[in-house]
């Protein structure tokens, strides 16, 4: 009984930890810390990973709500979804240099004060131009194949569906090079 008890109270730990921690970020998967909308919590933007509903609103995959500080929400009962909390105070996005192309233009889902929430979309053998990104949350919905040139290196990655990662600032150019499109959430930064 004891062993039962301990494996529980570890499945419940996992949980409940952050996928992602830094000083811009905390992101929860299934768990939602900050649906209370305490003082400590920024804004959060709740992504949903399959179809929840959220307040009410039935949301499907990539669908994403977002709060503003200290509006509280009740979280999904069921579904898998992420919570993202924006931490108040966290450090300004990188000043891109003199000359820097453009990000490219995706689909803003939420512009914020200080941050875009967008979805990033390619089609399978889609080349992008040179372009630009600032810290920024990826999230990634598809699984497929990314290839990008960065500083005149190549380099070829899977992306993982539900994978959580925090992305430096970058000027590269990417393709698909995988057998279905890819498609992503991204919290981007502003300088």
């Amino acid at each position: 009984m004891n062993l039962m008890l301990v494996a529980l109270l570890f499945l419940q730990a996992i949980q409940a930890s952050p996928l992602v921690d830094n000083e811009f970020v905390r992101v929860f998967k299934n768990s939602a810390p900050c649906a209370t909308g305490e003082a400590a919590c920024g804004e959060r933007v709740v992504l949903a990973l399959g179809p929840v509903e959220l307040n009410g609103q039935k949301l499907e995959r990539g669908d994403v709500r977002e709060f503003k500080p200290g509006e509280r929400y009740a979280p999904p009962k069921t579904g898998d979804y992420l919570e993202v909390e924006i931490k108040p105070g966290h450090p300004k996005g990188i000043v891109p240099a003199a000359g820097t192309p453009p990000p490219p233009d995706n689909k803003i889902l939420y512009a914020g004060k200080d941050f875009t929430v967008f979805e990033e979309k390619m089609a399978v053998g889609e080349m992008s131009s040179v372009h630009s990104h600032n810290l920024r949350l990826a999230i990634f919905l598809n699984r497929t194949m990314v290839e990008q040139w960065t500083d005149g290196k190549s380099e070829t990655r899977e992306l993982v569906p539900d994978v959580v990662i925090w992305r430096p600032a970058v000027v590269h150019a990417s393709k698909d090079v995988g057998t279905v499109p890819i498609r992503n959430i991204l919290i981007e930064f502003k300088p």
